[in-house]
């Protein structure tokens, strides 16, 4: 569940939702499954309380279940293939039972380019 801290309400949809829909319809719904799966994985195995999507991933997505994500549904295309996966693990803490809250934050001075989730306690 995803939550907007500044009115404590869930959020139920994805942004760019055409973008979002018509990239999700080049991926079978088995590729979309284990995408979906992955980064849950991701997501525990980090520890499960705090996660930057751009930093989930890794860079080399070759025979691993994100390689559709940039052959498929992104057509190749680096910039696209990028903000897909940041829309797919908005959608995948959209649909995780904790309760998680996103933003975008500085490291060391720098702007992270991506969001990080990370989990309300009640």
């Amino acid at each position: 569940m995803l939550i907007d801290i500044s009115t404590g309400k869930e959020i139920t949809d994805v942004p760019y939702r055409s973008e979002f829909d018509t990239l999700c319809q080049r991926l079978s719904q088995e590729e979309f499954e284990k995408i979906v799966a992955r980064i849950n994985e991701l997501i525990d195995d980090s520890g499960g309380e705090i996660v930057t999507a751009g930093w989930l991933p890794g860079n080399d997505w070759t025979h691993r279940p994100f390689e559709p994500i940039y052959l498929k549904a992104a057509r190749m295309n680096h910039d696209l293939a990028a903000r897909f996966f940041g829309l797919l693990v908005w959608y995948t803490v959209m649909h995780r039972p904790e309760r998680w809250a996103s933003g975008r934050y500085e490291l060391d001075g720098e702007e992270i380019r991506s969001r990080t989730y990370f989990q309300l306690r009640r």
